[in-house]
């Protein structure tokens, strides 16, 4: 869009049209029937359907660009884009805290969506659980485009699995203007010499391929969740679980993390399950009394899915892949009231079935 890594950039203006009709022409392309010229091309290459596209992302990592160009470059992409599509959500790639310009410097066009990027060690990570929890709701949402815990290589340890997780629960526990969320890198060549970036999700050789422990902290939260983000109130112990009436009761909840011990909690509203996700990153088990209210009652039997290691530097290798992956157990002890012991160093999910 008009920016280089070397940070050549191109004015807003006449000498950046050819690049906002460029954009234009790939967004007919792949969204446009077969009576527009681009979707004729499309179809003519072998899809003949347009393709679901919701977002379109306006330059990269551009909080870091030093020449002050991308503000003009930014409001000329949104215009064109915005009167030719309406529908599209327009992404801009200036947020995070991590990066050197403001959040919001784009005075002339408040972009939907601002792309956060966070690179960082796993005591960052968890230290950083609650950065959403502040955000103005009533601001763009966010999409999390790259993010990771970089502890061990080729691929993460479970110390950066517990970081992972951590910082999980706070993407979830926000999950009201948290709209996507992409780790990055995927995968590493784990040959000598096969690694241009550490730590990678996943590693592979020419035979065989294996997911690291941050890998299958992704699954745990990707598999186990609910579609209503549940009130969890933590001032030591007991934790209390109170039932949200309402979507934007979020906003008003202000979560505590444990030193070390962080949680996020959602329920399916169509079966009344609860999905409870505590990270332990201590090096101790922690005993928690969990208290449900706003619930009739609670089926003792249900499922734990836990995620453990010995010391957080443990990992998995192109040799023993399955070294830490998540165990799944049939649990019978849940109450409307119940005591649990969360693992040291351990990912946990309670699944438990209330009305």
């Amino acid at each position: 869009m008009g920016y280089t890594l070397n940070r050549d950039y191109v004015e807003a203006g006449p000498f950046l049209k050819p690049y906002v009709d460029e954009a234009l022409e790939e967004i007919e392309y792949v969204t446009g029937d077969t009576t527009t010229k681009y979707g004729k091309e499309r179809a003519s290459d072998g899809h003949p359907a347009p393709f679901p596209l919701h977002y379109v992302e306006v330059g990269n990592e551009d909080g870091f660009d030093m020449s002050g160009s991308y503000e003009g470059r930014f409001t000329q992409f949104y215009d064109a884009i915005r009167s030719k599509y309406p529908n599209l959500h327009i992404v801009s790639t200036t947020g995070g805290k991590d990066f050197l310009g403001a959040r919001f410097p784009l005075a002339k066009r408040i972009p939907d969506v601002m792309d956060e990027h966070y690179y960082r060690n796993a005591f960052d990570m968890e230290s950083d659980a609650d950065h959403y929890d502040s955000y103005d709701r009533k601001g763009p949402k966010i999409f999390v485009g790259e993010w990771a815990t970089r502890e061990g290589k080729p691929t993460p340890n479970f110390n950066s699995a517990l970081g992972d997780a951590a910082w999980m629960t706070g993407m979830e526990r926000n999950s009201d203007i948290v709209v996507m969320g992409c780790s990055a890198p995927l995968f590493v060549n784990v040959n000598p010499g096969g690694m241009q970036w550490e730590s990678d999700l996943i590693g592979y050789n020419t035979l065989t391929s294996y997911g690291s422990p941050s890998y299958y902290a992704q699954q745990m939260f990707s598999n186990y969740h609910g579609d209503n983000v549940v009130d969890m109130v933590g001032e030591g112990i007991p934790v209390q679980l109170q039932k949200l009436d309402h979507k934007d009761s979020l906003n008003k909840v202000t979560p505590k993390t444990y030193p070390s011990l962080f949680y996020v909690t959602t329920r399916d509203t169509k079966n009344g399950r609860l999905y409870v996700k505590i990270v332990n990153a201590g090096d101790a088990a922690k005993e928690v009394l969990l208290e449900l209210k706003g619930v009739s009652s609670v089926k003792g039997n249900g499922k734990v899915v836990v995620m453990k290691a010995d010391k957080p530097e443990d990992t998995n290798t192109i040799t023993e892949p399955k070294k830490i992956t998540p165990a799944v157990v049939a649990y019978k002890g849940f109450k409307k009231a119940f005591t649990y012991s969360f693992p040291k160093y351990s990912i946990t999910v309670l699944q438990i079935d209330t009305q």
